[in-house]
């Protein structure tokens, strides 16, 4: 079984997925939607996740610096609620501060241009939401 890592934006969500040994992580693609229609997201992931047999998504959690939640949170929590409801999936949420700032910096120094770097930086936050979670999980095969 592999996974899923999810970097939930206000117009975008950055998928990343596990390879085969849940050891390294690879940005997968990123889904669009407008007016935060969230409910939009799941027959796309819902496909995502039967094609590539995922059993967990990884979501990423913007906590504040000093740790609490702020209104990106609040969504975020809603939003892993429904895919729970809707997939039927386990959904684990890993700290995503400041994943946007190394994505970005990332794609600077691998000298992506301005205009690419605003449609990679999702998938690359995803990346590392999903890599920090497998580095913490120990890499185990499931």
């Amino acid at each position: 079984m592999r996974y899923l890592g999810l970097d939930l934006g206000s117009k975008t969500l950055g998928i990343a997925i596990s390879d085969r040994t849940n050891t390294i992580a690879s940005v997968y693609t990123t889904l669009n939607f407008v007016n935060e229609d969230y409910e939009s997201l799941i027959l796309p992931l819902k496909k995502i996740i039967e094609e590539n047999s995922i059993s967990t998504l990884v979501l990423g959690l913007p906590l504040n610096m000093n740790n609490t939640l702020g209104p990106r949170a609040d969504i975020t929590l809603s939003f892993k609620s429904l895919l729970e409801t809707k997939l039927n999936i386990k959904v684990e949420l890993m700290d995503e501060r400041l994943t946007s700032v190394i994505s970005n910096n990332v794609l600077i120094d691998a000298d992506v241009s301005r205009k690419k770097r605003k449609k990679k930086v999702d998938g690359m936050a995803a990346v590392i939401i999903l890599q920090s979670f497998l580095d913490k999980k120990g890499n185990s095969y499931e």
